[in-house]
């Protein structure tokens, strides 16, 4: 493999390939000021787009350690090529997100980043429809966004977010931890 890191990897084959893919999750949440370890790249993509992009990265030493209608996880056999999951969405959903985005330079590479928003959007998402696992990782996370980048977290704009794509009750506990 030539490629220098997983950044390198990824910008290059989706390049190639014609596919666009979003940065999300630990990456997204460092651009956005908040410093938070990650063991993992994640990336959101058009479920359409995965298939062209699959061959190139098994090619490349990656291989599918889970996968279920809306994400895959891929691990490598070499420990400085950082685990890849792709979270898979529909095309009106991922245009919304990368018409809104911000250019993010990581490891050299250009990436888009979701909008503030719409990360928090992703987070409370992820809290919603997997609790067990997202409440611990993911609150925290947005507490923190909201804090650093001096969110309203009382607007309407923020509360009808939560709403939206959150549990229920999850406003009022972002608020009084924040």
């Amino acid at each position: 493999m030539s490629s220098a890191s997983v950044f390198q990897l990824v910008s290059d084959i989706t390049r190639r390939h014609g596919v666009r893919c979003i940065l999300i999750e630990g990456f997204a949440v460092n651009y956005y000021k908040v410093v938070r370890q990650t063991a993992d790249v994640d990336f959101l993509i058009r479920a359409d787009d995965f298939p062209k992009i699959r061959d190139p990265l098994h090619d490349a030493g990656y291989v599918r350690t889970q996968a279920g209608d809306a994400f895959v996880q891929l691990r490598h056999p070499q420990p400085w090529f950082l685990d890849i999951d792709f979270l898979l969405v529909e095309e009106a959903t991922f245009s919304e997100i990368e018409s809104k985005g911000q250019l993010a330079r990581i490891a050299g590479q250009e990436f888009r980043v979701p909008a503030l928003l719409h990360l928090i959007a992703l987070k409370l998402h992820s809290i919603k429809f997997n609790p067990k696992i997202r409440y611990d990782r993911d609150l925290p996370d947005i507490m923190n966004l909201i804090r650093i980048n001096e969110l309203d977290a009382q607007s309407g704009e923020f509360k009808e977010l939560c709403a939206k794509f959150g549990p229920a009750g999850i406003h009022k506990r972002i608020v009084d931890g924040i």
